[in-house]
Formats: C-alpha cells, structure tokens, sequence
C-alpha cells in the first residue's frame, strides 16, 4: 500500500517539477497550446499575498472581539429592588385576594384538572417514597437477560433500564398532560405551567439517573473512589438549577414585571455559577473522574489540566460573573467553546479508546499467522486513527473558532495551474480526499481477502489480482475527485503525462520496464500471490507484487525484492502455475557385495513410509551405474513442493536409508583405491 501512493506522489512530484521547463520550452506568443496544455507557475508576490490575507483576518478578529465587549442592560435597577421589598411586605394582606382567585380557577378546571393535580402531586409523592421498590422489581424481571447478553454488556443493560424507569412516572405524567390538554381549552397560566413543570421533572429525572448509574454503581474504575461523592454534590447543583429555572417560568406565566423577573434571573444566575464554582473546586476529585488512556497527545492534556485546574476554574468563574453582569456575548463565547472543546475531546478519546479495544479484543480471538484477518486488523487500525485525527482536528478547529480564520489565512494562491490558483487549504482538502480514498481501498481490499473471496471460493492468487486492481482503480478515482474538489482542469493530466514520458525518456526506462512488467504479472496471472517460484536458484513464496518488484519469502524466512523485469526477462519456475507436485531424485551407493534386489527392496519400503512423500505417484529405484566403488541407485520420489522443503526431506531419507542398510548388513562404501604390487616389483624394491 505505501508503495502505490509513494508512486502516484512522485509522479505528481516529476509532472509539477518539469511543468515549468515544459512551459518554459514553448514560444511565449502561442496562447492556444498554452490553454490548453496548462503549466504550473509559482505566484509572484506569495509574501505580499500572504500578508495582506493576513491583515484581512486580523482586521475581522479585532472586530469580532470588540462586538464580544458589548453589555447588554441587565433590565432591572434600583426602583426594582424597592418594588420588590414593598411587594414582599404586602404579601400578607394579598392572601385574602388570592383565595377567591384560587377557588375560580378550581372551578373552571372542572373534574379532570382536579384529578390531573392530585395524580400529579401523588407521583411526586410515590415517586420520591416508592422508586426502589420499583427498581428492586425491575432488577428481578430482568435477570434471565442476563445469560442472554454478553457479560460485559448486562451491566449496562441493566443500568440503562433503571434510568428509564427512574423518569418512567414524569414522563407519562407528562404524556397524560399532554392529551389532557389537547381535548380541553383550558389556557390558565398555572395549568400550562404545570405542562412545563412536567418536562423539567422528566428531563431532571434521566440526568439524576444518569449521573447515579455512571458515580455509583461501578460501572467504570475510575468512579469507585469519590462516584458517591460527586453524586450527591451534582444532584444537589442539579436540584437548584432546576428549582431555579421553574421559579423563573413561574414568574414568566403569571405575568410578573419584566424588571422583576430580570432581578430574579440575574440572582439566580449568579448563586448558580457560585454553587457550580464550589463543586468545581474540588480538583482531585474531579481529576480522578478522567479516564486512564494511553495515549501520548492525551496524558499531555491531562497534565495540563492538573497543573492549570484552579486557573481554569478561576478564569470559568469570573467569566460567568461577567455573563450574569450583562457582557453576555464574551460570556457565551468563552465558556462555551472552552468547555465545549474539552468535553468534545474527551468524548473523542473515550470513543477512540472503546472502538480500538473492541477492535484488538476482535483480534486477539485470531490466528496471528492468519494473513488476511491481520490485514484487516491493521486497516481498520489505520482507518480508525486516521478518522479520529482528522475529526479531532476539524471539530476543535471549529469549536474554538479557529477553523474559518485558518481557512482564511491559507486561502492565498501559491501558484497557478494553467488559470487555477492553488492554495495551500486546496492542497490540504485534496491531500485528505486522497488519503481517504487510499485508506479506504486498502480498507476495503482487507474486507474482501478475509471474508468474501474465502466465502466465494477465490484463491489467494486471483483475490490479490483483483485487490491490485481495485487498489488502482480507487487511488485513481480519489485522485482525480480530489482534483475536480480543488477546482483544478483535469487537462492538467496532460501536462502529467508529458513529464512522465520526458521523465522516461531522460532516464526512467528501468522504473518503467519494471512499473509495466509489473501490470503484466498482476493481470497476467503468470505469477501471482501465494505461488511458489525459482528464480535463479531462489526457491520461495510470492507474498506481494508491487508495480516495480516482487517481493518473495525463502523457507528460511528470508525475503527477496526480485525486479519485476527478472521475471519477463529470465526463466522461471513457477511450481503453482500448473501443478505443485515434483519429483526428487535421492542418490544411493552400496558395495558390490550387496543384492541390487535387496537394495531396491529397502528403499521403496524406506520411502513409503516417509510422511513427506506424496501419493502422487509410486516410488521408484532405477540401478544408475557400476561405479568405481560401489553400485548406485536413484530413488525417485514426488512431494508437494509447497509443503515440503527438498532438503528436508533428502536428509529424513538419508537417515532412514542409513538405518535400514545397516539392519540389512548391508555396507555403504567410501572412495578408495587398491594398490597390487607384484613379486619382480617387490624384488627391485629391496
């Protein structure tokens, strides 16, 4: 896979490199080979360029952070505050006012609004008193789930249930409401408002839920130690949020002075942000509720929170305060993409770390030797990180703001394609259009090698060609969609197309003799993956065809990178072309004193009972020669040669055939020579 988008680089490496000299070359008044042959230019004045981009995106920061500075009147002043003390010493001397109203509205309710408060205020009751007995009964109605779903999941399961049923009463209440309301006309304020009071129950229902079961049931070890702590302290924030938001609706319904509710929202607000200031004031607590993950980029960013946390908090608090005062819009800005991006990063790495774990559980259940599910398991490894990296990149970019301004600031041309500026975000955009498409047919290829060829039935060899060409075929495409996204002409292949041939033509020739000897074996299914070759003594496994070389793994684990070229030009020996089956040829020497009978006897039942010897054809023993020291044999046997290594099993006969000859008392001569001297000799020699 690296090498095929290594090559599409360095092509469009040499075709922007030679586009100017090509351009260069022709006459400078020939404007219609100009057009249509496009040639890359570099700008004239990138720096200018960049610069004034640069002061335009300047320009718009400065504006946009005096518009954050802009107070918004809070809606209530002193007169406020004296209307206030007057109407709560009052008070008293109105309720004999209200009880009349109270009675009419009671009236005009009629029967179902009566029975519509008392359930309500009896789900209340029941609801706060009877909750555990019903969550006790849902735990026992939901255990025989529990050899159906995989123990990892039961305990969320179970968790996700009791949330349901904790917001289960709000939430019908709220349903009751609703159809209530739809078949009366009854529009007081209070009855409307008890539809809102609803909603709110409902929504503060799943939210306690939600934090009881991740702080308090042990879902994740990093909440066994301060979960139970963090609950009851969130629960109570909680409880005064909402109490405030309904005391804030309450005012709004029956029509209380703008001015006064203004007073309220800004006392509210402001107790709010001081309560959440206490609870977030408590650092090892909170720190301990991060998760545990290894990964370098998010250990940095935990101990940049450790050691910046009561900054940050301090800097949070005080930017609320400034919220609360009126300066709502840098309050908005600045807390909300500040705790937005760290929330979305962590949430990311939360994601990250559960889809790799699940992805190296997948895995671990494998056989390591298994080629193509460790081909999957690396792809989707690659395609995971990859997504995670970009989608990390873009969302922080965009929450912080950042991403528009650097969209901006690299948005000047740093040169022209024929009359298309390039830019260095262009680039960007198609460098990841391209990476995705390469990911993604790698992906894909990996699909298919694990388990769609095994279920079609294809062999290794023809699954790799097929593979090669949708690799191809989708680099192309990616290439030529993240052309067409970047506005280029796609005439530009022209000019790509003459620098490759001049590249050719100036030196290339032995990278194009292999690049299309490459095409030749992969769609020529002479040589494919999974064959077993010889080239030039070197016996071997074809693992890859790259476009320049093949690359081939010996019985010894060694690995050659054999030039495509090699393998049109030489002969090879390509023993899964046809059949794997070979005939090997042991040779054998024994005295003279021995039976050729016998010998041929004890080979064949030596070679029988060889497991390496294939059944392919019967063994047979051919008398060679009268050799000076001994008669030899020929024992001819066919192995698989894809299974079994000719060594190996010349070196299992010899041992046999040693034992058995010696059995046999039969003698296995060495080279030597006799030396007869006669008596006339003898005599001259003394």
């Amino acid at each position: 896979m690296r090498t095929s988008y290594r090559y599409v680089v360095f092509i469009v490496f040499v075709s922007l490199m030679l586009c100017p000299h090509l351009q260069a070359a022709q006459p400078s008044t020939d404007t219609t080979e100009t057009d249509q042959n496009p040639a890359v230019t570099l700008h004239p004045e990138v720096g200018k360029t960049m610069l004034e981009q640069a002061g335009r995106v300047k320009e718009d920061f400065v504006t946009q952070a005096r518009s954050l500075f802009h107070r918004t009147p809070l809606g209530w002043n002193l007169e406020t505050l004296q209307d206030i003390y007057r109407w709560s010493i009052g008070l008293p001397l109105q309720i004999p006012y209200l009880v009349p109203k109270i009675m009419e509205q009671s009236r005009l309710l009629g029967v179902a609004g009566s029975l519509l408060v008392l359930t309500f205020i009896g789900a209340v009751i029941y609801s706060l008193i009877g909750r555990k007995k019903v969550l006790a009964s849902l735990v026992r109605v939901l255990q025989p789930f529990e050899k159906k779903l995989p123990e990892a999941l039961y305990p969320f399961f179970i968790s996700l249930m009791k949330v349901l049923v904790s917001a289960l009463i709000p939430l019908i209440l709220l349903g009751g409401f609703s159809l209530i309301d739809a078949f009366i006309k009854y529009k007081a304020a209070w009855f409307q408002l008890t539809g809102r009071f609803l909603g709110l129950w409902a929504v503060g229902a799943l939210v306690i839920g939600i934090l009881r079961e991740v702080l308090t049931e042990n879902l994740f070890p990093r909440t066994a130690a301060y979960g139970k702590r963090v609950f009851k302290l969130a629960r109570l924030v909680l409880f005064y949020v909402l109490a405030g938001i309904a005391v804030i609706w309450a005012a709004q319904a029956f029509q209380i002075r703008a001015d006064i509710v203004a007073f309220l929202e800004f006392v509210i607000s402001i107790s709010i942000v001081v309560v959440l200031f206490l609870l977030h004031m408590m650092k090892k607590t909170l720190m301990s509720l991060l998760p545990d993950l290894p990964y370098p980029s998010y250990q940095g960013f935990v101990r940049l929170m450790d050691r910046f946390f009561y900054p940050f908090i301090v800097l949070s608090f005080v930017v609320a305060l400034l919220w609360c005062l009126g300066y709502r819009q840098f309050g908005r800005v600045v807390l909300l993409k500040t705790w937005s991006t760290v929330a979305a990063y962590l949430l990311i790495m939360v994601a990250y770390h559960i889809l790799r774990g699940w992805l190296i559980k997948w895995y671990a259940d494998k056989d390591p030797r298994n080629e193509s599910a460790s081909f999957l398991f690396r792809s989707l490894k690659t395609m995971l990180l990859y997504a995670t990296a970009t989608a990390t990149v873009i969302i922080i970019l965009n929450l912080i703001g950042l991403l528009d301004p650097l969209q901006r600031l690299m948005s000047f041309p740093v040169a022209t394609l024929g009359t298309t500026p390039i830019t260095l975000w262009l680039i960007i955009k198609a460098a990841l259009i391209l990476l995705t498409f390469v990911f993604a047919s790698r992906l894909l290829q990996a699909y298919l090698d694990y388990h769609v060829y095994p279920a079609l039935g294809i062999d290794s060899g023809l699954g790799y060609a097929l593979n090669i060409s949708l690799k191809y075929t989708l680099v192309v495409i990616g290439l030529l969609i993240s052309l067409r996204a970047v506005g280029l002409d796609l005439r530009f292949l022209l000019v790509f197309a003459g620098a490759a041939g001049i590249g050719i033509g100036l030196g290339l020739q032995p990278m194009a003799t292999n690049v299309i000897s490459g095409f030749s074996l992969i769609f020529g299914a002479k040589v494919r993956k999974g064959d077993w070759v010889e080239v030039k003594d070197t016996l071997g496994l074809v693992t890859d065809i790259f476009l320049n070389a093949t690359r081939i793994r010996t019985r010894d684990n060694i690995e050659y990178l054999i030039p495509n070229s090699n393998f049109v030009s030489d002969t090879i020996v390509n023993y899964s072309l046809a059949s794997p089956m070979i005939r090997i040829t042991v040779p054998v020497g024994v005295s003279y004193d021995a039976d050729p009978r016998v010998v041929e006897k004890i080979l064949l039942d030596v070679a029988s009972k060889e497991p390496m010897v294939t059944d392919y054809q019967k063994p047979v023993v051919r008398f060679v020669e009268y050799g000076d020291n001994s008669i030899n044999f020929d024992l001819l046997v066919w192995i698989d040669v894809r299974e079994t290594a000719r060594r190996k099993l010349r070196s299992g006969l010899y041992f046999a055939i040693f034992d058995e000859l010696k059995k046999a008392g039969i003698e296995i001569p060495f080279p030597q020579r006799d030396l007869h001297l006669r008596s006339s000799d003898l005599n001259q020699l003394k």
